[in-house]
């Protein structure tokens, strides 16, 4: 299936559960590739936070993103909605620090977003496809979430407060074709021993009785449920049979489970791939969906290094020479390390490193037992990277790269003369202003060697 986005931009108002300040959300049409990015439009410089799971800071009664100074939270909802719905490219202004609560489901995001329509986009849909079982356990608290193969998306959840009103529920969603009907008008739920301790930390300020199931956990008697809704801004409330708050009307008997459902989705976007495989989850919360999506995310990264392996052809005729390369990289002897460039994409280029005994730095870096080091494997993989940044500029030979960032660096196995590298660099986002952010790989044959995220401009 081919990528998607929307086609024109639509915007939604409300205000934040906990700030209870109004903002205004607008989804626009993104390119292939971007995912979902919250920008915060109110901010100087207009920062963007990436929707993913290495930017949670905090899972305390929703998931909070941030990079750098910018901070975005509640997200959860609305990636739920753009999940459900299939659309996989989507930037979203934002001139607030939290999404708009609405009615407490994902359905108002749904609504906007239809209207909008959809757009087909040339790039193909990359699908985390589970092929193993893939497991999250908390024992103390007896949560467990876990991924198993299925032919397409499926969820399970079950949920279990020892509560006597709620009980155990369970709620499934077998195709997501189904998500619009039985999961998205499914309202977030809280029990009234923690309404009272929000409201005493001045939290929920944007909360409603009626954007929220409300469970008396408790008896209470006429004169407590006054003052709550005092508190509230309403009238009067009371319990009906079921023990719920009579502001809302369940829209399903398991709305609860239901919800939760909504929210490991929103959640489990933060992997950046739409999962194929069924999903079970036990007493699942934001805190537990994060540490899944952590581990999910962890597996997505080595099943693509490991299946997107390079083959080299030395047979095969390069895109760039050595003296191309020259001409695009201000590099020269004894510091140009990158000999080939086999493959080059917008998203993507491979590169050929030969080891050899007769290089330089031999002389001094263990001339008994010659090892190619690390930090120039480092410095290759960003050689390469820079002929995909360069290649977007029309006169490459006239610009100059500079490191900014390298994060998660492993050196993994030896590099000897003899060796030929294949240097590996995939974008992990659109280059913005200037500024560009890769995964590099270093194989020798099928072998990883090193590995890192890098970052220059």
């Amino acid at each position: 299936m081919k990528q998607t986005t929307i086609n024109t931009p639509v915007s939604v108002e409300g205000v934040g559960l906990h700030t209870g300040k109004a903002v205004t959300l607008t989804f626009k049409p993104a390119p292939a590739n971007h995912g979902y990015r919250f920008q915060r439009v109110d901010l100087p410089d207009q920062p963007v936070v990436p929707a993913d799971v290495k930017f949670v800071v905090s899972t305390n009664r929703g998931t909070t993103l941030r990079s750098g100074e910018a901070q975005v939270a509640t997200v959860e909802h609305v990636l739920s909605a753009l999940t459900g719905l299939g659309i996989d490219n989507v930037l979203m202004e934002i001139n607030g620090p939290e999404m708009p609560i609405m009615d407490g489901t994902a359905m108002p995001f749904v609504g906007v977003l239809n209207t909008a329509g959809q757009t087909e986009l040339e790039a193909e849909r990359e699908y985390f496809v589970i092929t193993e079982p893939i497991s999250y356990k908390d024992e103390l608290l007896g949560i467990e979430l876990l991924a198993l193969p299925a032919d397409s998306f499926e969820a399970t959840v079950m949920i279990d407060f020892n509560s006597r009103v709620l009980g155990q529920q369970f709620a499934a969603l077998n195709h997501m074709a189904d998500y619009t009907g039985e999961i998205a008008p499914c309202r977030t739920f809280v029990f009234v021993h923690e309404l009272e301790k929000l409201l005493e930390m001045g939290l929920i300020k944007g909360g409603d009785l009626e954007n929220a199931i409300v469970i008396a956990d408790r008896k209470m008697d006429q004169d407590e449920l006054d003052m709550l809704a005092q508190k509230m801004g309403k009238k009067s409330i009371n319990v009906d049979s079921e023990g719920v708050l009579n502001t809302v009307k369940l829209h399903f008997q398991n709305e609860p489970a239901r919800h939760k459902l909504l929210d490991v989705i929103g959640d489990l976007a933060l992997i950046g791939k739409p999962i194929r495989g069924k999903i079970v989850a036990t007493k699942p919360g934001h805190t537990a969906n994060v540490e899944f999506a952590k581990i999910l995310k962890k597996h997505l990264t080595e099943k693509r290094r490991l299946f997107g392996i390079p083959r080299y052809d030395p047979d095969k005729e390069p895109l760039h020479d050595v003296n191309s390369i020259s001409r695009m990289l201000p590099h020269r002897f004894p510091f140009l390390l990158v000999d080939k460039i086999i493959e080059l994409s917008d998203t993507h280029v491979v590169g050929i490193k030969n080891v050899t005994i007769n290089e330089q730095l031999f002389q001094g870096h263990f001339p008994d037992n010659p090892i190619f080091p690390g930090v120039l494997q480092v410095e290759a993989m960003a050689q390469t990277g820079g002929i995909l940044a360069l290649n977007t500029v029309p006169d490459p030979g006239n610009w100059d790269t500079y490191f900014l960032k390298i994060e998660n660096t492993k050196f993994k196995a030896k590099v000897v003369p003899g060796d030929t590298l294949i240097l590996k660099m995939e974008l992990l986002e659109p280059v913005r202003r200037g500024i560009v952010h890769m995964q590099g790989t270093a194989y020798v044959g099928s072998k990883i060697v090193s590995e890192g995220e890098l970052n220059w401009q």
